[in-house]
């Protein structure tokens, strides 16, 4: 961290002075770790019109917080990760052993989910106060052991993507003729839905559960308005994601908004940008 620490002191800014504010230096290193995640993931989630998944998620990583509460474990956070990679196990299962749509059963595990957390929170009279703070999220907590955590997921997501982006885009697209290529559908299916619980788990006390779906769509949604092809798409969402993390961040330190919902407006902004000029264009 003294690295980071050093090459920050060299931005124009007041906060970036040295031996000070490391908070919002620990905040900006997480952004840039982040940002790239949410970009990648947010192509593939917008490619197989998963739009509402990570919503889901959250609400079961909710309410793994919760359980984790309950049973006073020092980290409850492990406890949501591991009920929402079981969650996301659990939806690709019924996804490919059913005929429902897959926002019927986003909606089916969503609504449990939500309700069992709400559940377990108020359980014996208890305050549902005490988890108001994950609704809004707080990035100026990281850690920078979190920090080198998501820093690790980021380079398995990254290998993920090297090595299996044709067999997720084909999955995705068309599973019949991913099928017949000998592509394992369940298993790549419940792979990537697994990196994205995990992601979304991990993130969800800085980014906030009321928006953190947004970043999942918005990097993706805003680079399908300009990409004519894979690469265009991959490149653009990740370009919109950092950019979004990083002006969203600085804006929310300058006038005192959630940094989430900065930067879920800075992504909102450009699809609407961008939107207009695909319009344009056509």
């Amino acid at each position: 961290m003294n690295f980071w620490y050093t090459l920050v002191d060299l931005l124009p800014f007041e906060w970036a002075q040295s031996g000070s504010m490391f908070f919002m230096k620990n905040a900006l290193l997480a952004v840039l770790v982040i940002s790239p995640l949410f970009g990648l993931l947010s192509t593939m989630v917008v490619q197989s019109r998963m739009s509402f998944f990570s919503d889901a998620l959250g609400h079961s990583a909710f309410a793994g917080l919760a359980i984790g509460a309950i049973c006073g474990l020092a980290a409850p956070t492990w406890c949501a990760v591991g009920l929402s990679v079981a969650f996301a196990l659990l939806f690709s299962l019924v996804r490919h052993k059913s005929d429902l749509a897959s926002d019927t059963v986003i909606g089916v595990f969503s609504s449990t989910a939500v309700a069992l957390g709400i559940f377990l929170s108020t359980l014996g009279g208890s305050s549902f106060t005490k988890f108001n703070s994950l609704l809004v999220g707080d990035i100026l907590s990281v850690s920078p052991a979190r920090i080198g955590l998501l820093a690790v997921i980021l380079l398995i997501v990254v290998l993920l993507w090297v090595f299996a982006l044709n067999r997720l885009t084909l999955s995705a697209i068309h599973p019949a003729l991913a099928d017949s290529r000998g592509v394992a559908i369940f298993a790549v299916d419940a792979l990537f839905n697994c990196v994205v619980a995990v992601v979304v788990t991990l993130t969800m006390t800085w980014i906030g559960l009321l928006v953190i779906n947004s970043l999942l769509i918005l990097p993706g949604a805003m680079a399908r308005n300009l990409a004519k092809n894979m690469k265009q798409y991959t490149l653009f969402s990740l370009l919109g994601a950092i950019i979004a993390g990083i002006a969203g961040l600085m804006l929310s330190y300058y006038i005192g908004s959630s940094a989430g919902a900065s930067i879920t407006l800075v992504l909102a902004l450009f699809f609407v940008v961008t939107f207009a000029f695909r319009k344009k264009r056509l």
